[in-house]
């Protein structure tokens, strides 16, 4: 077998990982004694990880995540009131796939958005699209984008992402444009994507948070009703002298 014209032909093909695998093969003396399926198997299954792999990386730098969070590194032993069944529930998504939403609540430092980013990473990995944005960050961006004609190009990028991470909820309250954005953004979503919060504060508090009673009912109507609430309890993690996964 020809090695060059078959790497050549493998890269016109965009066979990238094939091509990787081949060299690999034909420098190894043990791939000598495969016979023509081993080999053939053995290419494409380096073709199929070489692609998973790369769009595994690409799901993450559009994801933006916060922290480098994976679910193996999730620490269950620290005591903070983590339902691990829950959230081992919440890592196998079918919640996604049923476009219903969540809501990690605990005080500061106890590893909301951490948590909150290894539930992105695996969604990441299950192949679904992810957008990690803070809610301040998030209505900030929306204000300019709504001065200069772009609002609506962002409202539709934004309900198209199947897994949307707000952090920071009920950091302040909210004035009317905000209000008006947050609901525009959840009625989009509303039973056809789903959208993870983080928050601080109480669910029961956050009808005071949004101001007008008229937009509380709407907001919380679409994010609320079928969330999955993780609720966090203890000590800040940061007050730990040795780093620890959250």
């Amino acid at each position: 077998m020809l090695k060059h014209p078959t790497l050549e032909q493998l890269g016109q093909l965009g066979l990238d990982g094939m091509a990787k695998a081949f060299v690999e093969l034909t420098a190894n003396d043990e791939a000598a004694s495969l016979g023509h399926a081993e080999w053939l198997a053995l290419l494409l299954d380096h073709e199929a990880t070489y692609r998973n792999d790369r769009r595994l990386a690409l799901r993450l730098r559009q994801a933006k995540l916060r922290h480098r969070a994976v679910p193996e590194d999730v620490d269950y032993r620290t005591s903070r009131g983590l339902d691990r069944r829950l959230f081992d529930m919440l890592l196998k998504g079918d919640w996604i796939a049923a476009c219903e939403n969540c809501a990690i609540i605990g005080p500061t430092g106890i590893g909301k958005s951490w948590l909150a980013c290894a539930i992105g990473h695996k969604a990441c990995r299950d192949n679904r699209s992810v957008l990690y944005t803070r809610l301040p960050r998030l209505l900030d961006e929306l204000a300019l984008a709504k001065g200069d004609g772009r609002i609506a190009a962002r409202m539709k990028s934004l309900a198209r992402v199947e897994l949307l991470l707000i952090d920071d909820w009920g950091l302040e309250p909210l004035d009317g444009n905000a209000r008006h954005h947050l609901l525009e953004i959840l009625e989009d979503r509303y039973g056809r994507k789903s959208t993870l919060v983080t928050s601080q504060l109480p669910v029961a508090r956050w009808f005071d948070l949004i101001g007008d009673p008229t937009y509380a009912d709407a907001i919380l109507d679409r994010l609320v009703h079928n969330a999955h609430r993780l609720e966090l309890s203890g000590e800040s993690m940061r007050r730990t002298a040795v780093p620890v996964a959250a």
